[in-house]
């Protein structure tokens, strides 16, 4: 592969079209992840490759790896792995806070077999479902020393495993302490217990680029997530995507935050620097959540002389009340995703670093990443332009017709890092793969309303699913956000459909306020209806909130808003015949109304009068002693 076709110019939004005029197939893209880490030990061996530190506190002394030193640890994992039966389609499930030991565990795992990475922080029969479907027997995972917490969730999984492989905290010293007993699982310190095996070659057949890298899952607030099947050609072509650009050069520094549970950790921040052999610096196992982090975090820029880094709107947020008590000239940019990004917080932030931040676009189901900014170009109210490609066409949701260029529709992503579906069972070769809906004609419905400019650019609208229809009419719960957004108080905004008897929804609307701010619910209510566009879009209530609810990867979470408003809707309408809640079900909202046996039929006359799913559970009448 040359250095030419590998690396064409990708500095702005012009540059896209020259660089889909080559053919993907002629940039001679390594086939597989394995062959991505051997190029790069191949022409940077001792170039520090990892630097994973033990905690905030402790940034001066952290873990180094080189890329031949990586390889090497790979192999060594990926060759006991093998030892413990895993083939090329057999899952390996990994859990665990990140932790030095965890970033060639991951990348063995996908040369031994598939790496299925699974959040400690679920629920215990989500992670029972999620190992079930993966078919994992292996599972590397956090000891009690690295996190108690996930050890003990990992002991109860015992029953669907045939080996359980133990990860130490970063720069752990000394002989590893004894393991528990689990009943029935072969248990062992995974590095203690690779030491012996092969550093130098992999003793299986490496793999191809068609057969699957990994399974992640997708969501995991509720319900049992999805695992999404990624191929060695997805995860490669998308981390080259991100590679290209041109901003970035071999002594550029990557600062990683996220869980690697999270494919922007896996793609972004591990896959990408390998195209190009550069460093990335690893936060401590609890990441953008450990509050020392933040205290800390200009002085690491400094230290490490960060280039870059990746994260959610809220670590900005943070980040732009931290006093800047360091040179954080190295840091050109920052990126963005995974939630959209308030323009209060890109000011203040940009105000407060000079630090442009570039927002970019992606879900798991298109492997990581789809769209991208470029700095010192802003094309304001965009996600970015497409990457190289990837195909971003918004689709009438009716009738599936492609619309032209600034026409608002569902958003369809197709090429080379859509996924090949869901892992729905397995049969003799290997996992069944479905779209579940998803995929028609090889093209993805990313669930998401947006328009395509001319030139690429992706301009988000809100999910198709939170649209609030009101009396037939499609409210965009965006204008409603912005409006109140507007308001110099609000810091966040989500705006969600009350469930109501005469017109099917309302708007409603939740923020969280800033420091010391005064305004009040009724003041917002006002606020917002002197600044929607249109009267129907005005937010009939303005919650306030503490924070809004998000998934663990900081990604909004509505449907913990629709419970609450339809909590609240039926509550009123009740009157007092019952206790109203309501609870997500595999993303659908549900009313659920505890009364005696006596309110039952008043109860269920005023549920059968709102269009949302509900149940009646029956209160147990209290007994009468004689």
């Amino acid at each position: 592969m040359t250095e030419d076709l590998l690396w064409p110019r990708y500095a702005e939004p012009g540059d896209l079209a020259a660089i889909e005029a080559v053919p993907l197939a002629d940039r001679g893209l390594p086939a597989s992840t394995y062959a991505l880490l051997v190029r790069a030990a191949e022409r940077r061996p001792e170039g520090i490759a990892t630097i994973v530190l033990p905690d905030a506190a402790r940034r001066r002394d952290p873990v180094t790896r080189t890329f031949a030193g990586l390889l090497a640890d790979v192999h060594r994992y990926a060759n006991l792995l093998r030892e413990h039966g895993v083939r090329r389609g057999r899952a390996v499930a990994l859990m665990s806070p990140n932790c030095d030991e965890l970033l060639p565990a991951t990348l063995a795992a996908q040369l031994a077999g598939i790496a299925a990475p699974l959040n400690g922080g679920l629920a215990q029969d989500h992670l029972a479902e999620l190992l079930r479907r993966s078919g994992a027997r292996v599972l590397i995972t956090a000891g009690p020393e690295l996190a108690p917490a996930v050890w003990e969730k990992a002991r109860a999984l015992a029953g669907e495993l045939d080996t359980v492989l133990v990860l130490r905290p970063t720069g752990a010293t000394g002989p590893p302490p004894p393991l528990p007993v689990v009943d029935g699982v072969r248990t062992a310190h995974l590095a203690h217990r690779a030491a012996e095996s092969d550093p130098h070659t992999f003793a299986g057949e490496p793999p191809r680029s068609s057969d699957l890298a990994a399974l992640f899952h997708t969501g995991g607030t509720t319900g049992a997530p999805r695992l999404a099947a990624h191929t060695h050609a997805n995860e490669i072509v998308d981390a080259w995507t991100v590679a290209a650009n041109s901003s970035f050069d071999e002594d550029s520094v990557m600062f990683a935050g996220l869980p690697l549970f999270h494919v922007n950790a896996l793609v972004v921040t591990l896959l990408a620097p390998l195209f190009r052999g550069q460093r990335t610096v690893w936060a401590g196992p609890l990441g953008y959540r450990e509050p020392e982090l933040y205290a800390r975090f200009w002085k690491l820029v400094e230290d490490y002389g960060v280039t870059t880094m990746s994260a959610v709107p809220t670590v900005y947020a943070t980040l732009a009340r931290c006093p800047l008590d360091a040179d954080i000239g190295t840091l050109r940019f920052a990126v963005v995703g995974a939630s959209p990004l308030p323009a209060a917080v890109r000011e203040s932030f940009q105000a407060h670093t000079g630090v442009e931040l570039l927002e970019g676009y992606g879900l798991t189901e298109a492997t990581c990443a789809s769209a991208r900014s470029f700095p010192g170009t802003p094309r304001p109210g965009t996600v970015g332009q497409r990457m190289p490609y990837q195909r971003l066409t918004a689709v009438d949701p009716v009738t599936g017709r492609d619309l032209a260029p600034g026409e608002t529709g569902v958003l369809t992503i197709s090429g080379p890092t859509v996924f090949p579906g869901y892992v729905v069972g397995h049969d003799e070769r290997g996992h069944v793969l479905d779209g579940c809906g998803k995929l028609t004609g090889g093209r993805l419905d990313t669930g998401d309303l947006a328009a395509v400019d001319e030139d690429g650019f992706v301009h988000l609208r809100g999910r198709a699913k939170d649209l609030i229809i009101r009396g037939g009419h499609n409210i965009d719960p965006a204008v409603v956000e912005d409006a109140l957004l507007a308001h110099p108080a609000v810091t966040a905004a989500g705006a969600v459909g009350r469930p109501d008897e005469h017109a099917g929804e309302v708007p409603v609307a939740y923020v969280t306020l800033a420091p010391a701010a005064t305004v009040d619910e009724d003041e917002l209510v006002a606020w917002a209806a002197d600044h929607v566009p249109e009267r129907a879009a005005a937010p009939k209530s303005v919650t306030v909130l503490d924070s809004l609810p998000a998934t663990d990867v900081g990604k909004p979470y509505k449907p913990a808003l629709r419970a609450d408003a339809t909590r609240r809707a039926v509550h009123e309408a009740l009157g007092g015949a019952g206790e109203a809640d309501a609870v997500v079900e595999d993303g659908t909202v549900v009313a659920v109304v505890t009364t005696s046996e006596h309110d039952s039929p008043r109860v269920r006359a005023v549920l059968a009068r709102f269009a949302v799913p509900a149940r009646v559970e029956i209160r147990p009448e209290r007994s009468l002693r004689p």
